[in-house]
């Protein structure tokens, strides 16, 4: 697809394509009976599976497939049968020195996911795989190649994960950062992960690209690794697409890389040339059957899927009239409902989402879609300025009650229009030059000078004026 994203270098388009492991939230772990649960002392929640050893066979957790197909389905993926294999490497932490994960026949086939603007994201696949231990390098600054000996920690080998492959659809930091947390509200909606990239429950790989704006044939990729938050995977895209850029610029070439982003140095380091599947030798793992559920089975889980943000969002914005990406901040704090109650009681949409996204951000309390109606009635009804109904929004939400009768005990009473137009009449008086700025001034200017006055008014009504009313009053004086 064709991004928006602006150049992070001149003349250079970056390309991007997400690999998120997010950990299932099952109650115990793949292929074993051991706990998956987060902590814990090290090698704690481990039992002989976890460990690899000799004489122990994998049995496959249902309810971790059953999780998976809900993720498929989520992102419009073909589910389909799929087998396991071994992926097969010399790393300490998978003491039987290969994982399960699925290959060339993965659970969930192509499909997409749409951002909260209305582009769609391609996915590749979405596959099971069980998660590896934990190597912590000690000394060195936690690097291996300085560390004067290591530890590993069992207690995440063997908990499911499912790897969501993204097409190199995405154009820029911003264009990530909105995917991931678009996958995020996802896989928490449908309950299928807790999401918690701090506790590593959700993690993130990402490959990066660069080329000519232009061209289309795609640049030579690095996937960077250790991206534990959205604010790091920004920062880790916008420096590798740069350091890209500067070795081609000077002539070199791109080498096929696995790197390490150093969130304290702000830089990647190379870890390794990239592996390719040959590297991991995959083959079928022979002690586990192939998973082949039933239309009737992914039917029932696909009536039991919650209504997703996609979807919250696009409801909300028809009842609105607006644009979904005008509501997406609603859905993403879960105000959708109470959003759409309040509108179906008659409350002008567009009050409703400017309290909601600015004055309801520490949540709703005792707030209730009736005496929102009420109170954005006397708002819009001019009973009550903006500033006035945030007060009484604040007391709603802590104390509940009528809007009619909090306004009446706070002394909120709606001005007069003819003492209102006596006020600025007064000030424009006062402060001749100051007008002469707003009538004859740019556009700059007369913004400055109107702020001016309506602050001015305020103070002279005590916040009883309606700014909206200030305004409109300054603009027929200035005009006539």
């Amino acid at each position: 697809m064709s991004g928006t994203a602006p150049e992070i270098v001149p003349g250079w388009e970056t390309v991007i394509g997400l690999e998120v492991h997010a950990e299932l939230a099952t109650v115990t772990k793949m292929f074993s009976g051991a706990p998956n649960r987060f902590g814990g002392e090290p090698n704690t929640n481990i039992d002989p599976v976890s460990l690899g050893l000799p004489g122990t066979l994998p049995v496959l957790n249902g309810r971790a497939v059953e999780l998976a197909i809900r993720v498929g389905l989520a992102l419009n993926c073909t589910v389909q049968r799929s087998v396991f294999a071994r992926k097969n490497y010399f790393y300490p932490d998978m003491p039987k020195d290969f994982q399960i994960s699925q290959f060339d026949l993965p659970i969930n086939g192509e499909g997409w996911l749409e951002l909260a603007d209305g582009r769609r994201i391609g996915i590749e696949r979405a596959h099971l795989e069980e998660d590896t231990g934990k190597s912590t390098h000690v000394g060195g600054g936690g690097r291996i190649h300085e560390a004067g000996h290591s530890l590993v920690d069992y207690n995440r080998a063997g908990v499911p994960l499912i790897e969501i492959v993204g097409r190199p659809d995405l154009r820029g930091a911003e264009d990530a950062r909105a995917y991931v947390s678009e996958l995020r509200s996802i896989l928490v909606a449908i309950g299928a992960s807790d999401g918690k990239m701090e506790e590593g429950s959700m993690r993130v790989d990402c490959n990066v690209s660069v080329r000519p704006v232009g061209q289309e044939e795609l640049g030579t990729r690095c996937e960077v690794k250790n991206i534990n938050s959205l604010r790091s995977l920004g920062r880790a895209i916008e420096y590798e697409a740069r350091r890209q850029v500067d070795l081609l610029t000077a002539g070199e070439r791109i080498e096929q890389q696995t790197r390490h982003w150093n969130e304290d140095e702000g830089r990647t380091h190379k870890l390794r040339s990239k592996e390719e599947a040959f590297d991991y030798r995959y083959f079928p793992e022979p002690d586990l059957m192939p998973v082949e559920p039933s239309e009737e089975w992914i039917a029932e889980i696909r009536a039991d899927l919650p209504p997703l943000p996609r979807e919250r969002r696009h409801r909300l914005a028809e009842a609105a009239g607006m644009e979904t990406s005008a509501a997406a901040l609603t859905v993403d704090r879960g105000l959708d409902d109470l959003a759409m109650a309040t509108i179906d009681l008659g409350a002008d949409a567009g009050r409703v989402l400017v309290h909601l996204e600015n004055n309801l951000a520490d949540g709703v309390g005792l707030l209730t879609a009736g005496s929102f109606t009420d109170l954005i009635a006397l708002e819009t009804g001019g009973d009550l300025t903006a500033t006035q109904a945030k007060t009484v929004l604040a007391s709603l939400v802590a104390e509940g009650g009528d809007p009619a009768a909090i306004a009446s005990a706070k002394g909120f009473e709606s001005m007069d229009s003819g003492e209102l137009e006596a006020i600025v009449d007064r000030l424009i008086s006062e402060h001749p030059d100051d007008w002469a700025a707003l009538t004859a001034g740019d556009d700059k200017e007369r913004k400055k000078k109107s702020g001016f006055f309506v602050g001015e008014v305020m103070k002279a009504t005590r916040g009883r004026a309606d700014g909206r009313a200030v305004n409109e009053l300054l603009a027929r004086r200035s005009a006539g």
